[in-house]
C-alpha cells in the first residue's frame, strides 16, 4: 500500500529535517481541502461610496521640488 511506502520513507528522514517534511505535507493537505473554495468571496461594489472625497488640487501637477525628490535629485 502506498501509505506504508510513504511511512517507510519518512522513517529514513533525519529528525532535524522532519519539521520541513511535516510542513510540506500539512500545507499540501490544507491546499487540497480548500480547492473547493478556490474563488474568494467577492465584496459588493460601492461599499465606500460617499465616504471618500478627493480634493480639487489632487490632479494638479506636483511642485518641482517634490518631482525632483521622486527622481532622486
Amino acid at each position: 500500500m502506498l501509505q506504508d511506502q510513504i511511512i517507510t520513507e519518512l522513517k529514513q528522514i533525519p529528525n532535524d529535517k522532519l519539521a520541513e517534511v511535516y510542513d510540506l505535507i500539512h500545507y499540501f493537505r490544507i491546499g487540497l481541502a480548500s480547492e473547493g473554495n478556490a474563488l474568494p468571496k467577492q465584496r459588493p461594489i460601492g461599499l465606500a461610496k460617499g465616504k471618500l472625497q478627493i480634493p480639487a488640487n489632487f490632479f494638479e501637477p506636483l511642485p518641482d521640488d517634490l518631482l525632483d525628490a521622486f527622481e532622486g535629485k
